[in-house]
């Protein structure tokens, strides 16, 4: 009789323990940042390197305040973004359109897959030279560069959505006679948006470095040109402050992304949902 009471208020004891709480994430993001900030200090007065190549924080923050102020600067983000855009939007939907057709008929899908792969890992940048030779130098090739880094990452996803759609959707879309332009809307798209919008979301990456890429090869205006001039006169600071911009857009249009992505995929995580409960009450 006394061991089962003995082992009873042993289990009580350890019921009673307080829990330690897991560190949040917020914290690790923070904890990352100072520590980042405090090797890069370290780093700085170290004398390892060249003189500023790696300057202090306070310069670099100053450098991004100069930045933040100056009408230059967003003159050149305006352009740096409008080629991005225009070149993300026209990649992307020539890429989705070209996945479909490819997804949906195999025959077309054999015949171009060994060119798109070969010129998917071809690295983007060798065309530049006859893209300036076919749109010029102005803001229309950069627009073009962008359009081409999109478009692969796009047309790669959308044709492995095609393939991972659920026969029973077309199937039934077929015999209910739907047409060509509401299958697309109404059954190819929402089945295949998680592998869609991933691909679009590295499609949005890559355009970045591409237009950004074609601006530092040949420009007068954009975020990459002027990365170009603060290199060339060795403005290590407003460098890296630009560099801070970019990452900074980049997380901001990540987030934006994975927000849609997580609107249309809604249904998705409710079926999951949905089975498992009923799973849970067999």
């Amino acid at each position: 009789m006394a061991a089962p009471a003995v082992a009873a208020v042993e289990r009580e004891k350890v019921t009673r323990r307080p829990r330690r709480r897991p560190m949040g994430v917020a914290a690790i993001r923070t904890i990352t940042i100072v520590v980042a900030i405090v090797i890069w200090e370290a780093l700085a007065h170290s004398g390892l390197f060249y003189q500023d190549v790696i300057p202090s924080s306070w310069k670099i923050a100053y450098a991004l305040y100069q930045e933040l102020i100056s009408a230059g600067f967003y003159h050149d983000l305006g352009i740096t973004l409008s080629e991005h855009i225009v070149g993300f939007i026209v990649g992307s939907s020539l890429a989705i359109a070209a996945g479909i057709a490819l997804g949906s008929n195999p025959f077309l899908r054999k015949a171009c897959e060994p060119y798109l792969n070969a010129l998917g890992s071809t690295p983007k940048i060798i065309f530049l030279p006859i893209l300036f030779l076919v749109f010029g130098t102005g803001i229309e090739s950069k627009m073009a560069k962008g359009a081409l880094s999109a478009f692969f990452p796009v047309i790669f996803a959308t044709v492995l959505g095609m393939l991972l759609i659920n026969p029973v959707h077309i199937r039934v879309g077929r015999s209910f006679n739907v047409a060509r332009r509401y299958m697309v809307t109404k059954v190819y798209v929402p089945s295949m948006i998680s592998p869609l919008m991933v691909g679009l979301k590295l499609g949005m990456a890559i355009a970045v470095t591409g237009v950004l890429v074609a601006e530092l090869k040949f420009a007068n205006a954009g975020i990459g040109y002027r990365l170009s001039n603060y290199y060339d006169e060795f403005q290590i600071a407003p460098l890296y402050a630009l560099i801070i911009v970019c990452f900074s857009l980049a997380a901001f249009a990540h987030v934006g992304m994975s927000a849609v992505q997580r609107r249309f995929t809604r249904h998705e995580s409710l079926d999951a949902e949905t089975t498992e409960r009923l799973q849970s009450q067999r």
